[in-house]
């Protein structure tokens, strides 16, 4: 099952989240080479999180390390602009096309922008506390986006959301497509507890999902969100003025 689209209306230009999208891309670009062999493992050292780094006195000694330059503190932050492979960026993109516009719609572009760092740098410390003696490096902006998903199930939870199913597309709740990611990453995380083999950073996902939806009651402008005819529990909230207007749908 993949996300295409939701059938929630997007007011304002999202421009926070086509900056984001913009910087991920550039620095695929830029600084991992467009997924070229050195540049990709490269930028995965010099970037990535790894969390034996942060917390282990040994890490720079006799382990069995994948990278002996790595960012340290700082990939707290820059790892969660770096990626895996064309599909890891292409994947992360496309779900924060579809679902951040009405995160960003929820609280304006500025403080969306602080809302996705602040996510990412929870997903960050949740997969580092887990696994605190990996030396393995994590990349992706994926926990991130799972706090924009968090944000989204809280605000607009019956969204109908349009996913692809081989080749039918269904319509399914906003709560029940994301309600059903988070178990997923939940089980997954569960089950990958103990093994240093690497792979996908559930907990990074588990944790960016539950900061979203902790921090969008903060981050949240109730003003702007009175605009939205989907959010809530409503069944049919009433459009306003600003709805109204044709020039304000995009």
């Amino acid at each position: 099952m993949f996300p295409i689209g939701d059938d929630n209306p997007q007011i304002n230009r999202p421009i926070a989240t086509y900056v984001i999208i913009a910087l991920n891309a550039l620095a695929w670009i830029f600084l991992q080479g467009l997924g070229t062999s050195e540049a990709l493992n490269e930028s995965v050292c010099q970037y990535g999180l790894i969390p034996a780094d942060l917390f282990s006195s040994t890490s720079h000694g006799g382990l069995n390390r994948v990278c002996y330059d790595g960012a340290g503190w700082s990939g707290v932050l820059t790892s969660m602009f770096m990626h895996g492979g064309w599909m890891h960026l292409i994947g992360n993109m496309w779900f924060l096309w579809v679902f951040g516009d009405n995160v960003e719609d929820s609280m304006g572009s500025v403080r969306f922008a602080i809302f996705y760092v602040a996510c990412g740098l929870c997903a960050a410390a949740a997969h580092a506390f887990i696994g605190f003696d990996s030396v393995l490096p994590m990349v992706g902006a994926s926990g991130a986006i799972g706090g924009v998903m968090g944000a989204y199930i809280m605000l607009y939870p019956r969204v109908q959301v349009r996913m692809l199913v081989f080749i039918i597309v269904v319509r399914v709740p906003a709560v029940a497509m994301l309600g059903y990611w988070i178990f997923v990453q939940l089980m997954g995380g569960m089950s990958s507890i103990g093994s240093s083999s690497g792979g996908v950073a559930f907990w990074a996902h588990v944790g960016g999902f539950a900061a979203g939806a902790a921090l969008v009651w903060l981050f949240k402008d109730d003003e702007l969100l009175l605009n939205h005819p989907h959010r809530g529990w409503n069944k049919a909230a009433a459009p306003t003025d600003i709805w109204d207007d044709p020039e304000n749908r995009q």
